[in-house]
């Protein structure tokens, strides 16, 4: 158990530290990590070019110096240096009975190259996703533990295409990515991009740590068939207080009638070509237009589902939005204050979903001071532009809600002002 800890505290305390002196020409870089392979840590050791200056380090003058091929006969000793190590070639330090062990790759021998990169030619398998043939030399960085059994080392490259994404309420460019493990697959599977688009290859891992410009290959521009569409819709807002059902923008929108709607389409354009809204109601069709955006006036209280169908010749997407038309309501006041504080200044009804309004006001002798058919609308307090008296007026009203019930509603106001 002792000499267990001891060899750990070599590997630990003193074998990094021997390592970490190795010295190499300007131009010779090295990348360093270890391995766990058949119970045995091996040092991997990734240079940038092998020169004759490249030399390992160990500090010590104790140091042998084997190969995995021949463990018994060493390459060298009585010195701390190996010089100019070779490459694909595994190591042993010992140093008074503690070894390490060490694999050297100049990865100059490793480097890829790449013959062609380019989308399938299979535009109607492309509206999700679309697969990427990719023809290309990839070395592998085959090693071996000291067993002699051998490993490769994966190598991760990076590909980056543009696309859009949808935030909110609008498009934006977007780059995405994703890593691949070569040589192997050469068909790589990607989401299908929503605009034209260049496929860029780039790596490996190796290079960007040993700060290599990292190899890259580009793909011949890609033509996007894949399509999207978000509706958005812009309500005709009534701003009038009185009406208590105004419309909110959501993807569920709901309102007073008459709702007045306009729809965005939002196609990722140019790639979207055609454009088809439909819009139902309990199944019954109302609406099939083919307009990129369209308005329309929703009367009658019910649930509506406005669809959105976006395409081109080679893929499809949909959108929905659900339109609830509120039930009808009319309320009538008894007094108002016309006294200019902005508070209770008119005699209005308060409503939603109102299609047919009428109103008439009667003094106390019958005879008619106003009239209006606009619920949004009241009446001012005055007549024929002078301040109306205080007191009780009878009105009438008739109405007709988007839900099909009437209203016929009589009773009295009452006009009341602070006095002077």
């Amino acid at each position: 158990m002792l000499k267990r800890l001891t060899f750990l505290f070599f590997l630990i305390v003193f074998a990094y530290p021997v390592l970490a002196q190795l010295t190499a020409s300007d131009d010779a870089k090295f990348y360093s990590f270890t391995v766990t392979k058949d119970n045995y840590t091996i040092h991997i050791y990734m240079f940038n070019g092998i020169e004759n200056t490249t030399e390992f380090d160990a500090g010590s003058n104790d140091a042998v110096w084997y190969t995995f091929d021949n463990q018994t006969t060493p390459i060298s000793s009585g010195t701390s240096k190996l010089y100019k190590p070779d490459d694909a070639t595994g190591y042993i330090l010992d140093i008074n009975g503690e070894k390490t062990y060490i694999w050297v790759f100049d990865y100059k021998n490793y480097i890829p190259t790449f013959n062609s990169f380019k989308a399938e030619d299979d535009p109607y398998n492309q509206c999700e996703s679309l697969n990427l043939l990719l023809d290309a030399n990839v070395p592998e960085l085959t090693y071996k533990s000291p067993l002699g059994v051998s490993y490769t080392l994966s190598r991760t490259f990076k590909i980056t295409y543009n696309t859009l994404t949808w935030s909110s309420s609008e498009w934006s460019s977007a780059t995405n990515s994703f890593s691949v493990e070569l040589p192997n697959p050469v068909i790589l599977v990607t989401e299908a991009p929503l605009c034209d688009t260049q496929f860029i290859i780039k790596g490996d891992q190796y290079a960007e740590e040993l700060n290599i410009d990292s190899y890259t290959f580009t793909s011949d521009l890609y033509t996007a068939v894949a399509v999207e569409c978000h509706i958005t819709s812009e309500a005709v807002t009534r701003s009038e207080k009185n009406e208590e059902d105004r419309p909110e923008e959501s993807s569920a929108i709901s309102g007073s009638s008459p709702l007045e709607l306009f729809f965005s389409s939002n196609g990722n354009t140019p790639v979207t070509t055609y454009y088809h809204w439909t819009i139902t109601k309990s199944n019954d069709l109302l609406v099939d237009r083919t307009d990129v955006d369209h308005r329309y006036t929703f009367v009658d209280a019910g649930t509506y589902k406005v669809k959105l169908v976006v395409s081109n010749d080679y893929c499809s997407y949909s959108d929905s939005m659900t339109v609830t038309v509120s039930t009808s309501a009319l309320e009538v006041p008894n007094v108002f204050t016309p006294d200019g504080n902005g508070q209770n200044d008119e005699f209005r009804v308060g409503y939603k979903s109102i299609v047919s309004f009428q109103c008439w006001v009667y003094n106390r002798w019958g005879r008619l001071v106003y009239y209006w058919n606009d619920p949004q609308k009241g009446w001012d307090g005055n007549i024929k532009g002078r301040p109306a008296s205080v007191g009780p007026y009878f009105y009438v009203i008739k109405a007709i809600g988007a839900d099909g019930i009437t209203y016929s509603k009589k009773g009295d106001i009452n006009l009341l002002r602070e006095k002077e």
